[in-house]
């Protein structure tokens, strides 16, 4: 809507364009006549000054530059500006036809004018803004103390990231070479500023030249170069930043807004790995599905990555409200607003999710929804029992009871010889939907994803360590030998898709997630990620296993059968399902138990439905190993692991070896 403040800026903007036609008019007919016009054409030349005035401002008008903040000026404004011009050219030389050339100038001055009109535009609109760009560089910090930083990548990201650089000063920082892998670049300049020398410069001569930091601009590298270049400056003392995209550096003329750190992902995350998408799609796209925990870290990719694959439908069942709110939120962003489905309700209530199911009929569910942190349910085994375990029990019978065709639950390495709540509990969940599919076979597929440590999960040891960091330290870690698999949450979800379109009924899949790291060396490379340097910027203090903890995590019982799949980083694990009577009679059994037992008491009820579980007491007691193999209902197992062998003085097995 017009305003008093808007006719008068558009009628100075007016006033200048108009004056910038006139003095390109006559400009035009000075350098026409070598700087003499005769008196004859000077009257022809004011005659025609009215005209070619009005002309150029409607082109201008219809190209949106009335309303173009002169200040702000770009190659998309250039081109707008051009683009006028021609307009007006094309008016002019319409009219030059139609009269034989009677009432318009010579051709050469129509050329001349439209060159310089464009000119002296585009002149005024780059003083406007080194003008602008120099007055909001004004800060504190003068140029002498802006922190000099190396740009690592001298290509079409990182040239623009140095103009932004150049341009806005008040972040405090100033490029002060790059550095490229293309040695045909070394020698020469990028706005001005030096390409000298592939990333090895930095450890050579950066310290020398004061560089403190670098920003590695290179979004569409590997993960194997990524990590190739942070790997040799680690320890340098050099703090690392990259581009999130280069789409986002187009997006803001904030380049530091632009930057993250380097996180952890990129030193131990992988090229993502191909999917067959297209049988994804086939298994999805036009069917309602359904993920439990949708609020959470595995649980929200899942929501992400099932609704590019086009469903009909998409429940989000989370019993944290604030947690589904997120989610919900996020997705209506990006654009799903109609396929989405919140449901605020707990897997245990068999009622709810019996009315969710009716109305809905969903044709495959991911249960994501547990209780994960061990330490925590190790005091309260009540709640792990209630939620791993039975609940996941309940929503499966819900889901043959409903028709639902494909039930894939997530479960953990911690499942594996487990010494903690959580994992015992996780194995329960595993045990019942096998034997819950070997009592039901040709109804609902009901299969189980098995994989480790996903980075930068809420409440997981990445996070833990950046906070104490941050706050500078100390970073506690348990116990220097601790080793765990990790990896990173997109990769874990896509091939959770990846396994449930393979799944046929009673498998457990297992995901290949590498070599396992070493928790002391995980919080060494956090630190040297921030250009500190452990034990002496930041001291690691050792704590000690906490109750539940493992030293390593396992993967899979030697009871249970491996198959390679379609697929090099998932593999099929078989094993014989045990009776559901019995599952669910023990189940029942531990349930009667909550208002009375004791938490060691629980936990020793435990191991009669799991013998593999060895649990943590608060009064530690020596178990009577025949009773608990005379109770249970599966012989205990020795373990493999993934790569190297971490348990050498136990019977395992290598199955494979991780690349």
């Amino acid at each position: 809507m017009w305003n008093i403040n808007r006719i008068l800026r558009n009628t100075l903007v007016a006033m200048l364009y108009a004056l910038f036609a006139a003095g390109s008019l006559v400009l035009s007919y000075i350098l026409r006549y070598d700087f003499a016009p005769p008196g004859e054409v000077l009257r022809q030349m004011g005659q025609q000054i009215p005209f070619f005035v009005a002309v150029q401002l409607i082109a201008m008008f219809v190209m949106g530059q009335f309303d173009s903040l002169l200040t702000f000026f770009s190659v998309p404004d250039f081109k707008r500006i051009l683009k006028a011009s021609l307009l007006a050219g094309l008016a002019f030389g319409s009219l030059w036809v139609f009269s034989g050339g009677e009432l318009m100038p010579p051709r050469s001055i129509m050329v001349l004018n439209g060159i310089l009109f464009v000119g002296l535009v585009s002149s005024l609109r780059l003083l406007l803004r080194h003008g602008r760009e120099r007055w909001e560089s004004k800060s504190n910090q003068t140029k002498d103390h802006l922190e000099t930083v190396a740009i690592i990548g001298a290509g079409e990201a990182g040239a623009r990231l140095a103009q932004r650089y150049l341009a806005h000063t008040g972040h405090g920082l100033k490029p002060m070479v790059f550095l490229d892998d293309d040695a045909s670049k070394w020698g020469q300049q990028l706005h001005g500023i030096p390409i000298v020398g592939g990333p090895a410069w930095l450890i050579e001569k950066g310290q020398a030249a004061g560089i403190r930091r670098a920003v590695i601009a290179m979004p569409s590298a590997s993960r194997i170069r990524m990590r190739a270049i942070i790997e040799k400056l680690e320890g340098k003392g050099i703090r690392l930043d990259t581009v999130q995209s280069y789409a986002d550096l187009l997006q803001s003329n904030n380049a530091a807004a632009r930057l993250r750190p380097i996180q952890i992902d990129d030193l131990l995350g992988r090229d993502p790995a191909e999917l067959n998408s297209d049988k994804i799609r086939e298994m999805l796209s036009g069917r309602v599905a359904v993920v439990t925990g949708a609020g959470g870290s595995i649980g929200s990719e899942l929501c992400r990555q099932i609704l590019l694959y086009a469903p009909a439908k998409l429940l989000l069942i989370e019993q944290s409200e604030g947690q589904l709110f997120l989610i919900e939120q996020e997705l209506i962003g990006a654009g799903f607003k109609q396929l989405i489905v919140p449901r605020v309700a707990d897997i245990s209530d068999t009622e709810r999710i019996r009315h969710i199911f009716t109305e809905h009929q969903p044709a495959i569910l991911f249960h994501a929804a547990a209780h994960k942190h061990v330490p925590m349910m190790e005091s309260q085994p009540v709640a792990a029992i209630k939620n791993n375990a039975l609940g996941t029990a309940r929503l499966a019978q819900n889901a043959l009871a409903c028709g639902v065709r494909k039930f894939v639950l997530i479960s953990t390495d911690k499942a594996i010889n487990p010494t903690s709540v959580m994992g015992a509990a996780k194995r329960m969940a595993e045990m019942f939907i096998q034997a819950l599919q070997a009592a039901n076979p040709g109804k609902t597929h009901f299969i189980s994803v098995r994989f480790g440590n996903v980075l930068g999960s809420s409440g997981s040891v990445v996070p833990t360590f950046q906070k104490q960091i941050a706050n500078g330290g100390p970073v506690t870690v348990t116990h220097p030998e601790m080793t765990r698999y990790f990896m990173t949450i997109p990769e874990a979800v896509g091939l959770v898709l990846q396994s449930s379109m393979m799944g046929s009924g009673g498998e457990i899949f297992l995901l290949d997630m590498g070599k396992p790291v070493k928790i002391v060396d995980l919080a060494r490379k956090l630190i040297l990620l921030q250009g500190l340097k452990p034990d002496e910027d930041i001291s690691i203090q050792f704590s000690g296993l906490r109750p539940g903890e493992k030293m390593f995590e396992e993967l899979s019982y030697n009871s249970e059968k491996m198959q390679e799949t379609d697929h090099a980083k998932v593999f099929r694990l078989l094993t014989t399902a045990p009776q559901l009577e019995a599952v669910q009679a023990k189940l029942a059994e531990l349930e009667s138990k909550f208002a009375e037992a004791t938490t060691d008491d629980l936990k020793r009820q435990m191991t009669g439905l799991v013998p593999e579980y060895t649990p943590d007491y608060s009064q530690p007691e020596r178990m009577d190993t025949a009773k608990i193999k005379e109770a249970g209902l599966m012989k205990p197992a020795t373990v493999r692991t993934f790569g190297k062998n971490l348990l050498p003085e136990s019977n395992s097995t290598l199955v494979h070896q991780s690349s």
